[in-house]
C-alpha cells in the first residue's frame, strides 16, 4: 500500500533528521594530530562532547579494547576520524589512532573496534645505544610523530640500525597507506664552531626524544644525548624540513658552538622529556635546553645556551629570546636540567601582558615568563613573572578555561601530584594556585608526570593523567581521571582509577601522555594500546 503524503513527508523528515545528525557527529569528531594537541603544547582538547565527570566517574566508563603492540611506546598516540583506508585486507573508512613503537612500527588502529588495519616495519631499531639503558632495548620511534590533515601526510623520525651504523630519516607517509609519499630523508647538518671549523651531525650520538612540530609550513626535531654519553661529540640540534618535499631548510641551530670546553663535555641538548617545541602567535619556536659542561664554567647565552628556554626565528636562522635561571650553573654541575620539562605557550590573556608562557625542570621551579621578553640572564635574580615551587619535573604542563570564572587555569604535574593554578592578569600577571590532587601511586621514577584536558567549551572540564609503574608485579602504570570543579578537602575530586598498562623497563621513564578524542581515551605503554571509553549498555 503507497504511504500517505503526511506519512512520507513525516518518513522523510526523520530520516533526513537522522542523516543531519550523523553528518553533525561525523563533522564534530576532532583529531588529534599532535603532541599536546595544539602547538601551543596546552594538552586541551576542548570538543569532547561525550565524556563528563557523571559518566566518567560511573560504572559505565571503563577499558574498551586492548591492542597488543610489537614493542615500548615512548610518543603519544594520534587519533584521525574518518581516515580512508587504501592498503590492507580493512579498506574503507575508519577513525583511526596511530602509534609508534620503539619496534619502527606505525599501527593504524581502528578506534572503536580495536583492529590492526596497518602495521608496516621501517627497520631495525638501535639496541642500547651507547650501552644507555634509560629507554627500552630498542630505540627506533622514540618521538611523537606529527599529522598533516591539508594533504593527509604521517611525518615521523625513525631511527635504523643501517649496515654502516645508526641513521635518522624522516619520512613522509601516507595516511591511508602508511607508504612513503616521497623517498625519506636521511638527516644530515652541519654547523659552524666558533673556531671556524664544522662540526657534523651524526646520528650515533644523537637522540630524537622530544615531539615533532608542524608549523610555517615546516616540519621540526630536536635532538639531544643518550644518557650524556659521549658528551664530547653529541650537542643539541634543532633541525628543520619543508612539509611535502622534505628539502632541509638552509639554517639549523646547534645550542653549544664552542669548539672546546673543560671536560671536553658539551651537550645543551633538547628532550624534554618528549614534550615538543611549541610556537608563538609569530611562528617562533620555543622549548627548553639541558645541562652543558659540569664545571658550570661555559655559560654565556650566545655560544653556548644551556639551562634555558630559547625562542627561536621560524626559518631557524636567529636565536631571538632566551630566558635562563640565575643558578645555571649550579643546575649543570648537579645535573639537574631545566631542561628535562617542555616550555607551553599560553593562548592569548587579557590585560597588558597577553603573551605568557611557562616552563619547569629537574629542580622543580615553574617559571612563568612574559613571552615576548623571556627574562635573559642575570646573576642577581630571576628577571620572570613569577616562580612556583611544583616538585622534580620530568614533565610538561597543561592548559584550559574554567567555566566558574572564565579565567585560564594551569595544570602542573611537578613532583607526585597535580598542582591547578589560576591565570591571574590584573594588576599584574601570577598564577594562584586553587587546586591539588592526592599523590598518584608509581614513585619509583624519576618525579612529575603528564596530563590532558577535556571539557566541552569549557564545560565539564576532566583532567586526565598516568602515573609511573607501581613497582608491583608487572609494573603496571594507571590512569587517572579528576574533576577540577569539585574539591575535597582542597583536593580535585577522583573520577577515575585503573590499571592502564606496564612498564617493565624501570630504568626510563614512562612519559606517557593519555589522549582523549571523541568520548575515548587512549593509553599506549610497553607492547600495548588500551582503548577506554563509555561501556555498552547490557541486553536485559
Amino acid at each position: 500500500m503507497p504511504l500517505r503524503p503526511q506519512v512520507f513527508s513525516t518518513r522523510l523528515t526523520l530520516a533526513f533528521a537522522t542523516l543531519t545528525l550523523f553528518a553533525s557527529l561525523s563533522t564534530a569528531q576532532t583529531a588529534i594530530t599532535t603532541y599536546h594537541v595544539d602547538n601551543n603544547r596546552t594538552g586541551w582538547n576542548s570538543h569532547e562532547t561525550v565524556l563528563t565527570p557523571a559518566n566518567v566517574g560511573s560504572s559505565s566508563f571503563g577499558l574498551l579494547k586492548g591492542v597488543p603492540l610489537d614493542d615500548q611506546v615512548d610518543g603519544q598516540p594520534l587519533f584521525v576520524p574518518a581516515v580512508n583506508i587504501t592498503a590492507g585486507s580493512h579498506q574503507g573508512v575508519h577513525d583511526v589512532v596511530y602509534v609508534a613503537t620503539e619496534g619502527n612500527t606505525i599501527y593504524a588502529i581502528d578506534a572503536e573496534a580495536g583492529t590492526v588495519l596497518l602495521k608496516p616495519n621501517f627497520g631495525k631499531p638501535v639496541g642500547y645505544p651507547l650501552g644507555c639503558t634509560n629507554n627500552g632495548p630498542n630505540v627506533g620511534i622514540n618521538s611523537t610523530p606529527v599529522i598533516d590533515l591539508t594533504s593527509n601526510t604521517l611525518y615521523v623520525v625513525i631511527y635504523t640500525h643501517d649496515s654502516t651504523g645508526p641513521a635518522y630519516r624522516i619520512h613522509a607517509l601516507d595516511l591511508g597507506s602508511l607508504t612513503d609519499k616521497i623517498a625519506p630523508q636521511l638527516i644530515v647538518a652541519s654547523h659552524t664552531l666558533t673556531d671556524g671549523t664544522t662540526f657534523n651531525f651524526n646520528a650515533t650520538y644523537q637522540r630524537q626524544r622530544p615531539g615533532l612540530l608542524l608549523a610555517n609550513g615546516t616540519v621540526y626535531a630536536g635532538f639531544g644525548s643518550f644518557c650524556d654519553f659521549a658528551a664530547n661529540v653529541s650537542r643539541g640540534w634543532l633541525l628543520g624540513w619543508s612539509t611535502g618535499s622534505l628539502t632541509p631548510l638552509p639554517a639549523n641551530q646547534v645550542f653549544d658552538i664552542q669548539a672546546t670546553s673543560a671536560n671536553s663535555f658539551f651537550l645543551s641538548s633538547i628532550w624534554m622529556s618528549g614534550y615538543g617545541p611549541a610556537t608563538d602567535d609569530s611562528g617562533n619556536i620555543l622549548f627548553v635546553t639541558g645541562n652543558s659542561d659540569y664545571s658550570g664554567t661555559t655559560y654565556d647565552g650566545v655560544s653556548n645556551i644551556q639551562e634555558s628556554v630559547v625562542k627561536v626565528s621560524s626559518n631557524l636562522s636567529t636565536v631571538l629570546d632566551l630566558f635562563t635561571p640565575m643558578n645555571q650553573a649550579s643546575l649543570d654541575q648537579s645535573d639537574s636540567d631545566f631542561g628535562s620539562g617542555g616550555a607551553m605557550v599560553l593562548p592569548d590573556q587579557p590585560g597588558s601582558t597577553p603573551h605568557l608562557a611557562i616552563a619547569a625542570g629537574k629542580a622543580g621551579s615553574l617559571f612563568l615568563m612574559n613571552e615576548d621578553s623571556l627574562g635573559g640572564y642575570s646573576t642577581t635574580k630571576n628577571n620572570v613573572l613569577g616562580t612556583y615551587s611544583i616538585g622534580g619535573c620530568w614533565c610538561g604542563q597543561s592548559y584550559f578555561v574554567d567555566p566558574s570564572d572564565g579565567a585560564g587555569r594551569v595544570v602542573a604535574s611537578g613532583g607526585q601530584s597535580i598542582q591547578v593554578y589560576k591565570v591571574q592578569t590584573s594588576p599584574s600577571p601570577d598564577l594562584i594556585k586553587v587546586a591539588s590532587s592526592v599523590t598518584l601511586s608509581g614513585g619509583i621514577q624519576f618525579p612529575g608526570f603528564f596530563t590532558s584536558i577535556s571539557s566541552n567549551g569549557t564545560a565539564s572540564p576532566i583532567i586526565w593523567t598516568l602515573s609511573h609503574p607501581t613497582g608491583a608485579t608487572g609494573n603496571p602504570i594507571y590512569l587517572y581521571a579528576f574533576n577540577p570543579e569539585v574539591l575535597i578537602k582542597g583536593n580535585m575530586k577522583g573520577l577515575f582509577r585503573a590499571r592502564a598498562g606496564s612498564w617493565p623497563n624501570t630504568g626510563g621513564n614512562s612519559n606517557l601522555v593519555p589522549v582523549v578524542a571523541n568520548g575515548e581515551v587512549f593509553v599506549a605503554s610497553h607492547a600495548q594500546l588500551k582503548i577506554f571509553g563509555i561501556k555498552p549498555a547490557r541486553k536485559k
